[in-house]
Formats: structure tokens, C-alpha cells, sequence
């Protein structure tokens, strides 16, 4: 299975870059799994609804085009569907079952993803009501596809 993250902006913070490279190294054993980084559109603090929309739809753009037609495509979003961790696992299962070999997981910027990005998505995913940094999402992802792996093939994990 290749899997593929999409995020919007760099990451900086150096803690997390260890946590993603941990799981990605873990998941080596189980997937292909690269990551992809779109820059973030530049604007001020202050922002119209408008302006906010047009920030959306260029980062969206940036996203769109990383994304292949055969792709499943998730797009992580806090009004998405959320699910337990072996409901997670059954789905990427069941998705290697019926064909589906390329997934790509979607995390926007700051203003959240564009109308047009959710639209390509087969299906949205939350984590929670709450709302996290996007770059601390990356790293909940790893950690969930890899635990993921882990219940598949009835591997101890811790809980």
C-alpha cells in the first residue's frame, strides 16, 4: 500500500520531526508512506472571510495537484467522521482488500482545507472535536495508521 500525507507548510519544530520520522520508520515495515508538504499561503493575522477564502482555495490548488486520480483521498477535518482506532484499521484493511492501493491523507493549513479539497475527498476523518496545531496532526496520523498496521495483523500495541 502506498500511502501518502499531504500537509500545508513546513515543519519546524523539531520534536515533531522526530515523532513523524519514528513512525514513518515503523511503518516502513508495513507500507510505503511519503510525505508531502505544499507551502502555506502568506497572509496577515486579519482577514476578511473572503480573504480567508481565497487563502483556502490556493493552498486547495497546491493540495489538488499532489493528488492523482486513482487516489482515496482523506481529508482530516474536525466536522469528519470519527471513528476508534480498530474502525480505522478495518477501513485501511478492507481498502488494500478491494484494490484501493494508493491513500492520501489531507491535513490543511490554519484556515482548514478548501471546499474544493473536501469535494475531491472520499471521505472526511476527525480526531477529535478539538482543535490541533495541523503540524501535531501529522504526528497523531503516523501514530494512528501505524497502530493501525499493528491491530491488522494482531500485533501488541500498547492501548
Amino acid at each position: 500500500m502506498q500511502i501518502t500525507i499531504i500537509t500545508v507548510g513546513k515543519l519546524k519544530e523539531k520534536y515533531l520531526k522526530q515523532g513523524i520520522a519514528e513512525y514513518t520508520k515503523r511503518l516502513g515495515a508495513y507500507c510505503s508512506i511519503q510525505e508531502i508538504e505544499v507551502p502555506d499561503e502568506k497572509a496577515p493575522e486579519q482577514l476578511s472571510d473572503a480573504e480567508m477564502q481565497q487563502v483556502k482555495k490556493k493552498e486547495g490548488e497546491r493540495i489538488l495537484a499532489k493528488i492523482g486520480p486513482d487516489v482515496h483521498v482523506y481529508a482530516l477535518a474536525i466536522e469528519g467522521k470519527q471513528r476508534t482506532s480498530e474502525q480505522f484499521a478495518t477501513e485501511l484493511d478492507r481498502l488494500a482488500t478491494y484494490g484501493k492501493s494508493k491513500i492520501a491523507f489531507v491535513i490543511g493549513g490554519s484556515l482548514g482545507l478548501a471546499p474544493e479539497v473536501i469535494q475531491r475527498a472520499n471521505d472526511t476523518i476527525s480526531f477529535s472535536k478539538m482543535t490541533f496545531p495541523h503540524q501535531l496532526m501529522k504526528m497523531i496520523l503516523c501514530e494512528q495508521i501505524y497502530r493501525a498496521y499493528r491491530i491488522n495483523r494482531n500485533e501488541p500495541y500498547h492501548k
